[in-house]
């Protein structure tokens, strides 16, 4: 049974009752009417190969209360293309893939590119910032979700729980996060947000003083889960960043645009898994490396721009405050596990603490050799200013490669 808290700034949908999911699709085919709903799915052309996508694939094939589904694809040559168009057809909605690797979709990056609005190198970001542009070019729907294609335990509960704050008429809320434990194989998972994010979080209001910003993140329960619903107009506004800090990204675009009260967070599964990432690459610079770089680059930029003094020297102690937060982190999550008789490796949670510790101080020096990185990609509202034609032109591009030849 999970807890009944509301203890933070930002509104707590709990799962107290195990509602069935019957009952929530019921009341979202009811939503529907007013709030027609889209979902966007950033995607790997390897994730067609793998289990997950095709649990939800055929899960979303009985979801008859959503009406558009945008699939961003990345890594893929002509015949893979072909063969994912094949692959979704199933969906009875309305359904298109964005062929990111194809010429119409490079030919239109190009444009932006000569105008410094381009989105930057492939990557998650990337894909879903043309999804977001093709969904508002589509204009079918108010509300719309994301979520990853490599979500092993995804059902379409999890879906309906994320949609329900968002699309509810009754409720004045434009952005819901999913958050969720993330256990598995016996032992706990999802080392950046537990031992990374959450001591960093505390570290931060220590060094650099408490915010209306920091007690806004720290109220939520999983703040780089990528599963989010919003009304589609949010789209243009926000600006999505184009590396590993996306999920802290649009939280924090959120937080400037929107009042708290208009944000929730919604417990969407009991448990969660997915594909892990090792702690570094090959080279020593990959994994979850490179991706807490980026988080905490994205922390440190937001900070600065709300007036606080980001220094070289704060970074060293803002590394030894994080080590000993995590550390006693570390001796909480043990207490955890061994209560609910999960294993427990001491010793590769101090290894990711250390190896995170490094970044933060890697992160901090990056932060203040390059202060003029501009990892955001324009939102869309300041594209269409510069190309008023670019977003019907996106939705032609993309019918043509879904519906003729390629």
């Amino acid at each position: 049974m999970t807890d009944f808290h509301q203890n933070g700034v930002i509104t707590n949908f709990h799962n107290l009752v195990k509602r069935p999911t019957e009952s929530l699709e019921t009341a979202l085919r009811g939503f529907s009417r007013k709030h027609k709903m889209g979902l966007i799915l950033p995607s790997l052309f390897s994730e067609l190969e793998g289990p997950a996508l095709k649990n939800i694939i055929t899960q979303l094939a009985s979801v008859d209360w959503l009406e558009e589904v945008v699939i961003g694809l990345d890594n893929a040559s002509r015949e893979q293309f072909l063969y994912a168009r094949e692959f979704f057809s199933q969906l009875p909605q309305h359904h298109r893939i964005l062929w990111n690797d194809g010429p119409r979709l490079k030919a239109l990056d190009a444009e932006l590119e000569k105008e410094g609005l381009a989105p930057g190198a492939m990557g998650k970001g990337r894909n879903v910032w043309f999804c977001t542009g093709y969904t508002l070019a589509s204009d079918k729907t108010q509300c719309v979700a994301l979520h990853d294609c490599d979500i092993l335990t995804w059902d379409k509960g999890m879906l309906a729980r994320l949609f329900y704050p968002v699309a509810n008429p009754s409720f004045d809320y434009v952005f819901s996060k999913g958050f969720y434990a993330r256990v598995a194989n016996n032992k706990l998972n999802g080392r950046v947000g537990r031992l990374l994010v959450g001591p960093l979080l505390r570290s931060l209001r220590m060094i650099y003083g408490n915010s209306d910003y920091l007690e806004y993140l720290s109220s939520f329960r999983y703040p780089l889960s990528g599963e989010f619903a919003m009304r589609t107009q949010v789209l243009k506004g926000i600006k999505i960043p184009g590396d590993w800090g996306l999920e802290i990204g649009v939280l924090s675009e959120i937080y400037r645009n929107y009042a708290t009260r208009q944000t929730c967070q919604v417990e969407i599964a009991d448990n969660y898994d997915h594909k892990h990432q090792n702690l570094t690459g090959e080279d020593g610079s990959g994994g979850l490396r490179r991706m807490c770089n980026d988080i905490v680059q994205s922390l440190l930029r937001k900070l600065a721009t709300q007036g606080a003094q980001v220094t070289g020297d704060s970074f060293r102690v803002l590394k030894a405050t994080y080590y000993r937060n995590a550390l006693d982190v570390i001796e909480m999550y043990r207490h955890d596990a061994v209560m609910n008789g999960l294993s427990f490796d001491l010793h590769n949670e101090e290894a990711a603490v250390e190896m995170f510790t490094q970044v933060i101080l890697e992160a901090g020096q990056a932060f203040v050799e390059r202060p003029n990185d501009k990892p955001f990609i324009p939102s869309w509202s300041r594209v269409q200013s510069a190309f008023p034609d670019l977003l019907p032109r996106l939705y032609d591009a993309v019918e043509q490669d879904n519906k003729g030849e390629v």
